[in-house]
């Protein structure tokens, strides 16, 4: 059972007509449509479940600059820039505040990364540096570490998955949106090769632009249309804890815990390194694409074989359009957690800070994170499908950068100046030659 979520209260009617049809209702999604809904722009969102029930509510909260990929860099800088007044637009709680994050530096070399890390960031003017001793004492009070230095930015924050979404859905309604639930988009219509409507399990919306931010079911509704997109899930356990006095506030990632505090005073705790990859049918069909990714990430990923293949291979078969669609039959995709892989984290924890002895397990839950071979978004135009454009493959560093993610969608959609570069986000480079990697300094 995932986390609860803030309820969203969806609107009844289906519109005949919008201008832009936004698809899922995720952190990206549901910016997406705010952006739009605050331009004048009709736009209805269609989600087949609930507002942020998969991967948007379940990931950590963290909202961070730190440490990642020079190419995602300028969009986590104006996503940090708009979490800042987000409360604000949004007129309610997402949770974002800034506390700062810090990387643990366990070795030479890890210390090296960082420091070049460091020297692309200061490029794009972000506060970050190396910590020891006595600051590193008074950023962890706590903690009894062994690592003698990290990799810190003030800067950063943490937000709430569990309200975020929600409150940027409900803000984007007040700004004129349509918010569906329980209303699967199965395909789109085209007419003269051009999007001309979404067909949902209510009926069919005649739309201008099509905006899939469908997270792990992106792939899936791509091939529908005669588009490959290379990309895979891989599940991740986390937990959290009632409220605990005398707990760190600073957010911190280590190889073996990552840990952040929560708006109501407990923690969301995770390992932090680890994640199960379930092989199924899409695992043999991007094998070449994601094969150099392995290579180097094989000691993080834990192989399983389960009963996601046979539950892929059905949901893969085309479904004509008049009949119901696998979104329908999977409203939610809620995975058990791995309640192994988060006692150990939770041990190691409490080894390295004593007080979470005393914390209580609140709950635990897993998500599905949708990867792409170099861990870098989609959020392109579709060329062989005008109208379209996807927001998607966020590989675990979605909700940070959603608000910027769905901006930059919007500002594609409409042609406006866009957030950031597109570039680096564009679908082609899967099949122009780039040969997409994971972030290599």
């Amino acid at each position: 059972m995932g986390p609860e979520v803030d309820l969203v209260k969806a609107d009844k009617a289906l519109p005949a007509k919008v201008q832009v049809v936004v698809i899922g209702g995720g952190i990206a999604g549901t910016s997406a449509a705010l952006a739009l809904a605050r331009e004048g722009i009709s736009v209805v969102l269609c989600e087949k479940g609930y507002i942020s029930g998969e991967q948007s509510s379940r990931n950590w909260g963290w909202v961070r600059k730190l440490y990642r990929d020079p190419r995602e860099i300028p969009l986590a800088v104006e996503s940090l820039r708009l979490w800042e007044g987000l409360n604000e637009v949004v007129q309610g709680e997402t949770g974002f505040r800034r506390s700062g994050i810090l990387f643990s530096s366990e070795s030479e070399q890890e210390e090296a990364d960082y420091e070049k890390w460091i020297s692309v960031a200061r490029q794009h003017d972000i506060d970050v540096r190396m910590v020891s001793g006595s600051e590193l004492k008074q950023l962890l009070p706590a903690g009894e570490v062994s690592w003698k230095s990290g990799i810190y930015c003030p800067t950063d924050g943490r937000a709430e998955p569990q309200k975020a979404a929600p409150a940027i859905a409900t803000a984007a309604q007040r700004f004129g949106a349509v918010i569906l639930t329980d209303c699967a988009v199965r395909g789109l219509e085209l007419s003269a090769g051009r999007v001309s409507a979404a067909i949902t399990e209510r009926g069919r919306i005649a739309c201008e632009s099509v905006i899939l931010a469908g997270g792990a079911w992106s792939s899936r509704f791509l091939k529908d249309l005669g588009v490959r997109l290379p990309q895979l899930k891989v599940r991740n356990s986390v937990l959290r804890t009632a409220p605990l006095e005398e707990g760190p506030d600073c957010t911190l990632w280590t190889r073996d815990v990552a840990f952040r505090k929560r708006l109501d005073g407990g923690y969301t705790i995770a390992n932090g390194s680890v994640n199960i990859a379930s092989l199924v049918p899409d695992s043999f069909r991007f094998f070449l694409d994601f094969l150099p990714t392995l290579k180097s990430e094989w000691s993080s990923l834990r192989i399983r074989f389960d009963e996601r293949f046979r539950q892929e291979w059905h949901e893969g078969k085309p479904v004509p359009l008049d009949r119901p669609s696998p979104y329908e039959y999977m409203r939610v995709l809620d995975p058990y957690p791995d309640p192994q892989q988060n006692l150990n984290a939770m041990n190691q924890l409490v080894r390295q800070f004593p007080v979470f002895a005393k914390a209580q397990i609140a709950q635990q839950w897993a998500g599905l994170i949708d990867v792409t071979p170099d861990a870098v978004p989609v959020i392109s135009e579709i060329d062989a499908v005008p109208g379209l454009v996807v927001a998607t493959g966020l590989s675990g560093h979605g909700f940070g950068v959603g608000p910027a993610v769905g901006q930059l969608a919007a500002d594609l959609v409409t042609g406006a100046r866009p957030i950031v570069d597109p570039y680096e986000f564009r679908f082609p480079r899967f099949s122009d030659g780039s040969k997409p990697r994971p972030m290599k300094l």
